[in-house]
């Protein structure tokens, strides 16, 4: 059973920083391109990110290139999106997913607001 575990989101204030986490489990993660995914009340969801099985490569959406940084550490089974710059249209849940797995998580809020 694929498992994925997003958690770090917060309420920050516009400029502010945070580091998503996602815990993955029950498929080989190193084999799996992982991605990072957001939808915002009223809105589809929308790609953000997306390392290779290694982590040699990375790819963003135009929104967030240049502020967001996505990052896999696969000893650990774990993806991580560090957000800096964060604006208030960056507000919505986060996801991650694995390529190949048609699951989500429960997804960790992120709130810009001031």
């Amino acid at each position: 059973q694929v498992q994925l575990v997003e958690s770090g989101g917060a309420l920050v204030q516009p400029g502010q920083s945070l580091r998503l986490s996602c815990a993955a489990s029950g498929f080989t993660f190193s084999s799996s391109a992982m991605s990072w995914y957001r939808q915002a009340p009223g809105k589809e969801r929308e790609w953000v990110a997306t390392i290779s099985t290694g982590g040699r490569s990375t790819h963003y959406a135009d929104s967030v290139k240049g502020r967001f940084t996505i990052s896999r550490d696969n000893a650990k089974n774990a993806v991580y999106l560090q957000m800096n710059s964060l604006k208030p249209e960056d507000t919505a849940a986060y996801y991650c997913s694995a390529q190949g797995f048609p699951s989500w998580g429960q997804g960790t809020q992120v709130t810009v607001s001031s």
